[in-house]
């Protein structure tokens, strides 16, 4: 099964891109499933149908879907929030209130990764197309799941035993109700099914795709984008540079922004070298509707194959070099000084910019210290050796710098 998301900042054009792909895929015999985790919901508009809760046919074998956030809410969430909301009224919270305060933020997004995740398994689609939200929810969004992760292995299992073991005193002495057994189970199952996202998102059938518009502004956190989602392990296989302005010698503030435009769009083709750029003119009018939407990704992507996944390798891979091992990272764009890694003990900690992700090394490279780290041509390298005679193998001493 093809999985394709599509993102970038707000207003470039992410929902109509998003829609085009979809249709090109169900005009090409592909069963398709084109699933929005954008809160703001514009699918509907850009067909000018109504789309529901459940994937809704908009034309042959081309279904379009907005997630019920509450009803997935009540789902996942049941047990957590009902022991939350007695904890907030024994505190006398009134009850309203309580219930806006147990709705966590981002719940929309999140519950969106798990419908997808249903309709992945569910096996009813050749192609699922993900209009995801603007860049940066996306981001945070595509991160949860592995950090949540961490949390399950290193905090819960310590809270659930001493909330277990001091439950009876605790109780008495906060006076408000600890959670039971259900509570955690919940908080695992969630973390399961996000785990089960991730490992669907980072396989060989699954890309991301980045959509701007040509301004420096948006190309710049595109390139920001690229290196972010590389960081945690997803892979871009291409750009759609949408809303360019022809050149047809028209009159002289047109010719102007033409000119700013090709500007750009050269910074873009070396940004992202190694990627396919496509672009999408400037249309007359707004694209509704399916054969709008059609036509507008026939134009994008010309004679290429809209569903091939050009990305190859992920970007986490582990090579031997005679008696190194070295860990490599791919992160396009960045630079030594964009780069800060610290080990902690069976942890490699790699913040980029404001991003940081908490790498859980393998076993075999646990027990190596490391030897030297470079960011080189876009890739973070760690070498890792035997530990010297006589040292602890578990590597270097926590929080120092690698």
């Amino acid at each position: 099964m093809r999985i394709l998301l599509l993102t970038g900042k707000g207003g470039v054009g992410k929902s109509t891109v998003a829609s085009g792909t979809a249709a090109l895929a169900a005009a090409a015999g592909h069963r398709t499933l084109l699933l929005s985790t954008d809160a703001a919901h514009s699918l509907g508009d850009a067909f000018g149908v109504e789309v529901g809760p459940e994937p809704t046919e908009v034309a042959d074998d081309l279904f379009v879907q907005q997630v019920d956030a509450q009803l997935r809410f009540q789902q996942s969430w049941a047990e957590v929030q009902g022991y939350l909301l007695s904890v907030l009224d024994s505190a006398g919270v009134d009850r309203l209130a309580a219930e806006e305060l147990t709705v966590l933020p981002g719940a929309e997004e999140v519950l969106a990764l798990l419908e997808l995740r249903l309709q992945v398994l569910s096996g009813a689609w050749d192609v699922v197309v993900v209009d995801c939200a603007p860049t940066a929810e996306t981001l945070r969004l595509l991160a949860l799941p592995e950090a949540l992760g961490w949390y399950m292995q290193r905090v819960l299992p310590v809270q659930a035993r001493v909330v277990k073991a001091l439950k009876p005193v605790l109780s008495r002495a906060a006076g408000v109700p600890m959670p039971g057994g259900s509570v955690f189970e919940a908080v695992e199952r969630l973390h399961a099914e996000l785990d089960e996202v991730r490992a669907l998102l980072q396989g060989p059938d699954a890309t991301v795709r980045l959509v701007l518009t040509p301004e420096n502004v948006v190309v710049a956190e595109a390139r920001r984008s690229w290196t972010t989602l590389s960081l945690y392990g997803y892979r871009v296989d291409g750009v759609v540079a949408n809303r360019v302005f022809p050149d047809d010698g028209a009159d002289d503030w047109r010719a102007g922004w033409v000119e700013a435009q090709r500007r750009v769009l050269a910074e873009v083709e070396a940004s992202f070298v190694g990627l396919p750029v496509w672009r999408s003119g400037y249309r007359a009018a707004e694209p509704v509707g399916v054969e709008a939407l059609r036509e507008l990704a026939t134009d994008v992507y010309a004679a290429d194959d809209p569903l091939a996944v050009r990305a190859g390798e992920g970007p986490f891979r582990v090579v031997r070099t005679g008696d190194a091992t070295v860990l490599r990272l791919r992160l396009p764009l960045a630079t030594r000084a964009d780069v800060d890694l610290v080990r902690k003990h069976d942890e490699l900690v790699v913040t980029v910019g404001s991003y940081r992700r908490v790498v859980t090394l393998p076993a075999g490279l646990a027990r190596l210290e490391v030897a030297g780290a470079r960011v080189d041509g876009g890739e973070l390298q760690v070498r890792f050796r035997q530990p010297a005679a006589g040292r602890a193998g578990s590597g270097q001493p926590e929080g120092e710098s690698a």
